[in-house]
């Protein structure tokens, strides 16, 4: 209040428009509200505390609004992260993803961008519904979340939360508690500006008892109003601003501004009109408080009550009373000074002008003049004591001022201290958030890892066993068969549920049937068949084999006359005989009669000859490739034509026909025991796992 000017005409200029609310939020988003103030003649200034920016990296916000089929639910926690998010996303919204938003701003915002009831299902935490005691907060939005779908509807599905930057968890733990699997993305991030010098001009204007009242919409905000006022205000000046008038639109930002200091808080509930009703109320209590000051009485009660009164005749109790009266002045405020009047001269008759003498003169004045000196020196006594009254006092008040001095130092110290542990916290806070969503990730592979064990193990043993089955039938290597069923078992021990028992039980017969396999030795069987084949060029055919030459031989004659003596019968009978028989055993000498079954093998020329070789060769290679791949059927025909070829076509007297006929025949004999078994059912029992699984 200026000087000369009363409170009542004080209160007469002002009204409405001299109460000033501070918008804290960020630049250009609270025009709507700005403009009502002003139409109900209330002043704003805004003063961003908080700095709203794009996310540095938009990629997953993008890949989340391009998969949103995926989504059973999509929330934004507030009209940023609406907007944001609407900017990087072009298509038409889909009618069956419903939407979560924590207040009307939100809602508001949705409206915007062309997503509102009914068309669209948007669930918040007032339904629709203007209530005053109505919360909008992630606690309400979850509550409508749950009344609306319940949580049994969101076991197994994905949600997806945009926000800025940071953030509360709480909102995505009672989902995933719900049974939802949440993801969330940035679609902004935070900044704390910095005002501008004519905002902090009319702020330091505001802060020398101007009536005013702040508005704070977020607990970031009061932070970094707290951080700036201790960077930019002095200590005055925090006092004054720690005991304005502060307006929060939820109990937990309140609860953040008590914290740091401020006492004067009014929670108004989310939305512009109630932000709006709150202000207005607090321009109108303001407004009132002002009236009542100028219509008070009292001064013109202090102006009446400094009626002159007499002056004491007592030069002493004249100082003391004035210096009272100046230590009163000095302690409670008082109009303007005015001069005390004169004292009235006493009224005196006439008759009592006339000089009497009188006997007791003399003692009067002695009596006066003994007064006179007793007073003079009680007075001078009592100014010594007031002197040093008023040096203790004034020791007294420069001792105050020390410890007062030294209190604003400790509080400086401490405010300093508070503001470095809020500081700690926040980073703490940030902290944690981030080592609770790396456990939740970790968790999460957790849970996949165990799930999924069983699954890895059995397709580990399905490809060991498939790999072992493919060697068993090119080399019919049964040991490294055997080796893979053993280690496959063994892997499968860890497990003990029906069907990896099932699973062993078939690798256990395999096994067993790999053991009683017989052995059998392939690579002699195969060199017995390159011997064969390497004989085939020196066996004689059936039309090539060598006659020997025709030579007459006959017994030797019996002495004809000792026959005749022993058998009684004459000479010339006996000598007949012999000579008969001799000349018949040389005519049969010079014949040769064989047998041949296949008339084909005389009539073979020569170059036919080297084809029946060629041929039987080829016979004979068929069979051993037949041999090393374990082809039975193949084997076993190949070796039977190759036997047929060398009984019809080749001489069968002969020792080398002989011997290779010798050697298919072993190879022949050998054969029954070249077909291995297979590991078929255990690869069939490990695929109707998997298949099951």
């Amino acid at each position: 209040m200026t000087a000369g000017a009363t409170p009542r005409d004080t209160v007469g200029r002002s009204g409405p428009a001299s109460f000033t609310v501070v918008v804290t939020r960020p630049a250009g988003q609270s025009d709507a509200l700005m403009a009502e103030l002003a139409a109900a003649g209330v002043a704003s200034l805004e003063f961003p505390l908080i700095d709203i920016a794009p996310a540095l990296d938009v990629a997953p916000l993008r890949a989340a609004l391009a998969a949103l089929s995926d989504y059973a639910l999509v929330v934004f926690v507030s009209p940023n992260a609406v907007d944001y998010a609407f900017g990087h996303y072009d298509a038409i919204w889909p009618h069956a993803l419903p939407v979560g938003v924590v207040g009307p701003g939100s809602v508001a915002a949705l409206a915007r961008h062309g997503v509102e009831a009914p068309a669209y299902t948007v669930i918040s935490p007032s339904s629709g519904v203007d209530d005053d005691g109505a919360r909008f907060d992630s606690e309400a939005l979850f509550a409508a979340i749950d009344a609306r779908s319940g949580e049994a509807s969101l076991d197994g599905k994905r949600v997806l939360i945009v926000r800025g930057d940071g953030g509360r968890e709480w909102l995505a733990d009672r989902l995933r508690e719900a049974g939802a699997e949440v993801e969330t993305v940035a679609a902004y991030r935070r900044l704390v500006p910095e005002p501008a010098v004519g905002a902090w001009t009319q702020v330091h204007a505001l802060l020398t008892g101007k009536p005013h009242a702040w508005l704070i919409t977020s607990s970031e905000g009061v932070r970094n109003l707290n951080e700036l006022a201790h960077e930019h205000l002095n200590v005055a000046e925090i006092a004054q601003l720690k005991r304005a008038a502060v307006v929060a639109p939820h109990p937990r930002i309140a609860e953040t501004a008590r914290g740091l200091g401020f006492d004067s808080i009014t929670v108004s509930g989310a939305g512009d009109q109630r932000i709006a009703r709150a202000l207005l109320s607090a321009a109108a209590s303001a407004s009132s408080a002002a009236t009542a000051v100028s219509e008070d009485p009292a001064a013109s009660d202090i102006s009446a009550a400094s009626v002159v009164k007499p002056v004491p005749s007592n030069p002493a109790h004249s100082r003391m009373t004035e210096t009272n009266a100046s230590t009163n002045a000095s302690s409670q405020p008082s109009p303007a000074a005015t001069s005390p009047l004169p004292p009235n001269s006493p009224f005196t008759p006439y008759e009592a002008q006339t000089p009497r003498r009188s006997a007791s003169g003399p003692v009067l004045w002695f009596v006066v003049v003994v007064i006179a000196c007793a007073a003079g020196v009680g007075g001078y006594a009592l100014n010594r004591k007031v002197e040093r009254t008023e040096q203790q006092l004034a020791q007294r008040q420069q001792a105050n001022d020390a410890q007062t001095a030294e209190l604003r130092v400790k509080t400086d110290q401490a405010l300093a201290t508070v503001h470095q542990i809020d500081s700690q916290t926040s980073q703490l806070e940030g902290k944690l958030a981030d080592a609770q969503t790396a456990q939740s990730a970790l968790q999460q592979q957790y849970a996949d890892l165990a799930r999924n064990r069983d699954d890895w193990t059995l397709a580990e043993v399905a490809q060991m066993l498939s790999s072992a089955s493919q060697q068993l039938q090119l080399t019919g290597n049964t040991q490294l068969a055997l080796f893979a069923l053993q280690s496959a078992d063994t892997r499968l021990a860890a497990s003990d549920g029906a069907q990896v028992i099932a699973v062993r039980k078939a690798i256990a017969q395999d096994i067993d049937k790999l053991k009683a396999a017989p052995s059998t030795d392939l690579t002699g069987l195969a060199i017995k068949l390159d011997n064969a084949i390497a004989q085939i060029d020196s066996l004689p055919l059936a039309g090539e084999a060598p006659i020997a030459h025709a030579t007459p031989k006959a017994d030797t004659p019996a002495d004809v006359a000792k026959v005749a003596a022993a058998t009684g019968e004459p000479k010339w009978k006996v000598w007949w005989n012999t000579i008969s028989n001799g000349i018949g055993q040389q005519l049969t000498s010079l014949v040769q009669v064989r047998r041949i079954d296949h008339a084909d093998a005389m009539l073979t020329s020569p170059d036919q000859g080297y084809f029946v070789r060629e041929n039987l060769k080829l016979r004979l290679l068929s069979a051993r490739l037949a041999l090393l791949s374990r082809n039975q059927s193949t084997l076993k025909s190949d070796l039977h034509a190759a036997d047929d070829a060398l009984a019809t076509y080749f001489d069968a007297s002969s020792k080398r026909t002989e011997t290779v006929r010798d050697l298919v025949k072993q190879v022949d004999g050998a054969s029954a025991a070249v077909d291995v078994p297979t590991i078929d059912s255990s690869l069939q029992a490990v695929n109707q796992y998997r298949s099951r699984g």
